[in-house]
Order: C-alpha cells, then structure tokens, then sequence
C-alpha cells in the first residue's frame, strides 16, 4: 500500500474506477463512495470501530465488495494549521493498513467536514438521534466530495495541457 497526493492518483485512475472516503473516529469509521464517473460522494455505512484488526477486516471486505481503487482518510488538522493527536493516530491507522492492501491512501485536510455534515443534516430536518448516527458517514462523504472536485479539476488542466500539444 501506497501513500499518495491527490495529483499522484489523478495520474494513476482508470476509468470508472471509484473511491471511498473515510472519516476516522475514536468509535466509528464513516465511509462514502464516489460514483464509477467520479463526480459524486454518497454517504454509506459507517463501522462501528473495535479493534484494529477487525476494523481492517470489515474496511477490507467493504473494499473489495465496492471495487475501491483509492482511500481519501481525512486528516484531522487543527484550525490553525498544525496537527494534533488526532492526525497522528490516523497517519498510524494508514501505516497499519499499509501491511494488510495494496489500496492507496490519500490524506485529505479535513477541517470543518463534520461542521459542514451537520448544517446539511440540520438543513433537512434530521433529527438529533438520526443526526449522530448519520454525522460520520456524512463528514465522510465531505471528505470525498472535496478531493473528487479536486480530481476533476485537475483533470480539466491536464486535458487543457494535452490541446496546447
């Protein structure tokens, strides 16, 4: 398994490969995936975290059912720029699973993916209980969503690069 930038998987994608983004938490793992066309992040389940093992086991087997070509993990940075405990933990959950898939990982900043799940979930109305079980998959999805519309803009660069040829 490889660490990548997201300008190093842009170049590595196939078509109609999708990725899964993930929100790693203290007590669960919230996961979104991206169409096969790559435009769109849509919440799925979110694993509720045991131990590392099994967590990888059920991350693995969530992989291999959707096809996954790539892990966007959000990286918990501080506002102000630095990181925390919290991106430590999860650069050592990315160096755990590097010995288990060959899957890359990409970080994502994530700051203010779950403030911004939460105004869209406050925003249709979802109560509070459905909220805190949605919340994880739905910074996920942010996560995705980020870095999809980072692909995609680098995508348009390229193909603006390749007409100049």
């Amino acid at each position: 398994m490889t660490t990548l930038t997201i300008e190093e998987l842009a170049d590595m994608l196939q078509p109609r490969q999708a990725i899964a983004g993930l929100d790693l938490g203290t007590k669960t793992i919230g996961l979104a995936m991206s169409d096969l066309g790559r435009r769109f992040a849509t919440p799925r389940t979110v694993i509720k975290r045991v131990k590392f093992t099994q967590d990888a086991e059920v991350l693995l087997a969530f992989a291999a059912k959707e096809n996954v070509a790539a892990f966007v993990i959000g990286l918990p940075m501080n506002m102000d720029g630095s990181a925390g405990p919290r991106v430590q933990a999860t650069r050592a959950f990315v160096r755990s699973m590097s010995e288990k898939t060959d899957i890359p990982f990409i970080f994502w900043d994530e700051r203010l993916s779950t403030v911004a799940a939460e105004r869209a979930l406050l925003e249709m109305d979802v109560s509070r209980a459905k909220r805190s079980e949605r919340i994880d998959s739905a910074a996920a999805s942010f996560i995705l969503q980020g870095a999809l519309d980072r692909l995609s803009m680098l995508g348009k660069t390229a193909a603006r690069g390749s007409d100049a040829d």
